[in-house]
């Protein structure tokens, strides 16, 4: 039986102590490459260019570019490098950034060696981690959304009704005989909806207000 590869794993962290501290903790795994280390986002994105690694141990904030643009970056350009952020537990406000620049994992500094060592592989794998409190802030974001999409785009309560009329595939001509009003009262809504919601047709409208939780 073949070797199995070792995960190459690029470590950017500002702090030249923590930065040490884990590249010898995962040089120390016979399963892991340290294939380099960066001291901020710009080189972390050089040495990601230049190293190819499996997974890039990111913290969030450092100088020259912080961890959230260098990870959106790195992603653009190498997709299928993994990247999880490192924080401590005052960083909460950053989760949605994180995952949004496309991150695999939001761990804490002060994790474990073992759940470190989880987490690079559940990236390699395709999969997250991410802290509890991590995911309670995604909970919470999700609830705020879904509670108060329709409020944040100024959609009226007439306006909403014909947006989930919409939603259900109606037309104009449908959604004025369900809610009896004219076909022109109708296009008016829809006209209004599609401003608020900044979208360019039905299909557009109804996938925003879906992800907000505006419409079933």
């Amino acid at each position: 039986m073949g070797k199995t590869r070792q995960v190459k794993v690029l470590i950017a962290e500002d702090h030249e102590i923590v930065r040490e501290s884990l590249s010898n903790t995962l040089s120390n795994h016979p399963a892991i490459h340290v294939v380099g280390t960066a001291c901020n986002g710009r080189e972390a994105i050089e040495k990601a260019k230049q190293l190819e690694p499996d997974v890039v141990l990111m913290d969030i904030k450092m100088p020259n570019m912080d961890g959230i643009k260098a990870c959106r970056l790195i992603k653009k350009a190498q997709p299928d490098v993994q990247v999880i952020m490192l924080t401590v537990m005052d960083d909460e406000s950053h989760v949605i950034d994180a995952i949004t620049a496309g991150a695999s994992g939001y761990i804490l500094k002060s994790m474990s060696v073992n759940e470190l060592l989880r987490a690079i592989k559940l990236a390699v794998e395709g999969r997250s981690l991410l802290h509890p409190t991590a995911t309670m802030q995604l909970i919470n974001e999700f609830n705020k959304l879904s509670d108060d999409g329709a409020s944040r785009f100024h959609i009226s309560d007439r306006e909403l009704e014909v947006l989930q009329l919409l939603a259900y595939g109606h037309t104009n001509k449908e959604v004025a005989r369900d809610l009896t009003i004219s076909q022109q009262t109708v296009k008016s809504h829809v006209i209004h909806i599609f401003q608020k919601l900044g979208a360019s047709d039905r299909t557009e409208a109804v996938a925003i207000a879906l992800r907000r939780g505006m419409v079933e």
